[in-house]
């Protein structure tokens, strides 16, 4: 399977801004992101069984895997930004807090 790539700024110039102590909001923003994604993969169809071939109920089972893993992969590569503004957000919000 060929790479995803993203359409905006890859994460790797993204995380240098974040320090270690913002680590779990950072992961959190990625996480809320692919699952984002993978919703969005899920209502397009990907994963869903053929009607022609498919491998049965164990592969409806296990397709929600395959599109979580999917969306990992889109967040790895850069990502729709989401995760970026989610960070953004969570970070001025608990900047407020303190």
């Amino acid at each position: 399977m060929d790479p995803v790539s993203g359409v905006s700024t890859p994460l790797t110039t993204q995380k240098s801004t974040i320090t270690d102590a913002d680590n779990p909001l950072w992961d959190a923003a990625k996480a809320l992101e692919a699952s984002f994604l993978s919703e969005m993969l899920k209502s397009a169809g990907i994963g869903k069984t053929p009607d022609s071939f498919g491998g049965g109920i164990g592969e409806d089972q296990f397709a929600s895997f395959l599109r979580q893993e999917q969306a990992r992969s889109m967040v790895d590569n850069g990502g729709i930004g989401l995760a970026q503004s989610l960070f953004e957000a969570l970070k001025e919000q608990s900047d407020v807090q303190r």
